[in-house]
């Protein structure tokens, strides 16, 4: 579970945003003061933090800075001033994104699993391997172990795998996989893809029947 730290003064809206992270599946920590709030980031680890710019104690622009001298949590500024020069100097204070007030909650949320997917993507290309509940896949050796079984695979099951490890809990269509694992609008028919995801399963299940692929009708597959 994610969590989420919200340093914000005004009282209603800390608390409305709790609601709605909690919602969401997010966990939520809350601090009304800047002070309070940079000791909270430095202690423990957040995956991101929803930061206010008139705070007591210390301003958000100072709590930004003073946390990117030592951490590179993700941080979204919530603030009422929305001038050009406002939103250059949160972002340059260190700020991944700027948010002005009001705003509507779905934009927020949008722009959280946007930070979300780039700190994955950021994550996945620097990993020498990607795991999924009892699979481990090495990209430099090119093997997938299954607990402690090693799974044969083909090249293009192995790119294929490799495409759905990347994309864990994401709908792939047909035609993207198609696109990325055979790398050209392929003179073959699409069932190839499905051909090769059955190939698959039949592999990944050689040991127990738990499903790692999933169909998703008139969409694709997902891996989850």
């Amino acid at each position: 579970m994610q969590q989420i730290l919200i340093i914000e003064d005004e009282e209603s809206l800390a608390d409305f945003l709790e609601l709605e992270l909690k919602y969401e599946g997010y966990k939520v920590d809350i601090q009304f003061d800047g002070r309070k709030g940079l000791d909270a980031a430095l202690e423990k680890n957040y995956d991101l933090i929803l930061l206010d710019l008139m705070l007591p104690g210390l301003n958000g622009l100072e709590v930004c800075r003073r946390l990117r001298a030592t951490k590179n949590t993700p941080i979204i500024m919530l603030t009422a001033r929305d001038s050009i020069m406002d939103r250059v100097t949160g972002l340059d204070s260190g700020a991944d994104d700027y948010l002005p007030k009001p705003f509507a909650i779905e934009e927020l949320l949008a722009r959280m699993r946007v930070i979300f997917r780039r700190e994955e993507n950021t994550e996945q290309k620097h990993a020498s391997f990607l795991t999924f509940k009892d699979l481990q896949l090495q990209i430099e050796s090119r093997t997938i172990t299954k607990g402690n079984e090693e799974i044969e695979l083909t090249n293009k099951e192995f790119e294929l795998l490799l495409m759905f490890m990347k994309n864990i809990n994401r709908v792939l269509t047909r035609d993207v996989l198609l696109d990325q694992v055979w790398g050209y609008d392929a003179m073959v028919e699409t069932n190839i893809v499905d051909v090769y995801v059955r190939y698959l399963r039949n592999k990944l299940h050689s040991v127990d029947k738990e499903e790692y692929i999933q169909t998703v009708r008139g969409a694709g597959y997902i891996m989850k």
